[in-house]
């Protein structure tokens, strides 16, 4: 059981690479508990957050954003994005689709 993540930058049409990426659990008392963390690869893509097998539950995927728009030179209207889902087991995929004024997030495969 996993969940992956693929970053692109649709302003630029290219993978987001080197972007820091944070897997969280939303524990039974409503507080998070870090499980992974990443870095997205030149492709953009991080296949893997954790090595620890993931239990069905809340999750919360947050994306440093700030250092990868202040690489480009630009300020970042959203310094960082977090994404919440429901995880009910298998993989997940969940890309995120960033400009420096939007994104957007989908269930993928």
């Amino acid at each position: 059981m996993s969940i992956s993540t693929h970053v692109l930058d649709t302003m630029r049409g290219t993978p987001a690479a080197g972007l820091a990426v944070t897997l969280h659990r939303r524990e039974p008392d409503g507080n998070w508990k870090e499980v992974g963390q990443a870095e997205s690869d030149s492709d953009g893509r991080v296949r893997a957050l954790t090595d620890e097998e993931l239990d069905p539950g809340e999750y919360r995927l947050e994306f440093n954003t700030r250092p990868y728009f202040e690489r480009s030179g630009l300020s970042a209207f959203y310094p960082s994005v977090s994404v919440v889902f429901s995880f009910e087991g298998g993989h997940l995929h969940v890309p995120l689709l960033l400009s420096a004024f939007g994104y957007t997030t989908y269930k993928g495969t």
